[in-house]
Formats: structure tokens, C-alpha cells, sequence
């Protein structure tokens, strides 16, 4: 299966390692750090220029991470990958 996080960007939803929000999350010095240093190492892409809500990290077996920031609310993500029922 298949999830849209949004501006025509699908990814895999076996290769999601998790949705986070990124309000809540980057409070956190942890998150802070995990995604300055993913942006260092050109791993995060950003899905649309919207005021960013929610961020992916995926990881197809074999390759580098990445991590996808969206503008979708991680209720949205969550819902569209079935997760919820």
C-alpha cells in the first residue's frame, strides 16, 4: 500500500519508520538534533512549502533514509495509511 504525504509525493507505507508531529516533537533537543543532522546529510525532503505539520522518516531496505516533511497533520497520514482501522 501506498501513502500520499501530500504535493504528489507517495511513498510505500511498509518503508514508514514513523509520523511524527512536528510541534509536539521537536520540543524534544533529541528531534532537534535527528533532524539537523538528516538535513546536513541531504536526507529531508520537504513535500510542499505550507507551514510544515507532521514529518515521515522512511527507509527502503538497502538505502539511505529520508525524511519527509509534510504539511499534513499526522491524524491525516495516520488515517490514510489504514493504521487507524
Amino acid at each position: 500500500m501506498y501513502i500520499h504525504l501530500g504535493q504528489g509525493t507517495v511513498v510505500r507505507s511498509r518503508d514508514i519508520v514513523g509520523i511524527f508531529d512536528l510541534e509536539s516533537s521537536t520540543v524534544s533537543k533529541h528531534t532537534r538534533k535527528f533532524l539537523n543532522n538528516a538535513e546536513k546529510r541531504g536526507e529531508v525532503i520537504t513535500v510542499s512549502y505550507e507551514l510544515p505539520k507532521s514529518f515521515a522518516v522512511c527507509q527502503k531496505k538497502g538505502e539511505k533514509q529520508k525524511v519527509y516533511i509534510s504539511q499534513l497533520a499526522t491524524s491525516t497520514l495516520f488515517k490514510r495509511s489504514n493504521f487507524l482501522g
